[in-house]
């Protein structure tokens, strides 16, 4: 079951291991405008706590969901300023 977000655009990390998801998160998140959210698609389990430290820690996003899949990661930013 996914969860529903009107989602600006889906970053694909997939098969990229600590600090690369975030540093690639972070650049997409400042491509979009305030209120849209950023899908980001991951394979590195770490990208749990990394996105999640990473969010908690920065201005102007917010973490609005993860979700653990079959492989996958999940994970929901939404840009907040």
């Amino acid at each position: 079951m996914s969860a529903e977000y009107d989602i600006a655009e889906t970053l694909d990390v997939k098969g990229a291991s600590c600090p690369m998801p975030v540093v690639k998160t972070k650049g997409a998140i400042d491509d979009l405008a305030p209120g849209e959210i950023l899908e980001v698609l991951a394979t590195d389990a770490g990208s749990m706590s990394d996105i999640d430290g990473w969010a908690a820690g920065t201005e102007g996003v917010e973490l609005v969901a993860q979700e653990e899949g079959d492989d996958v990661y999940k994970h929901y930013v939404r840009k907040t300023e």
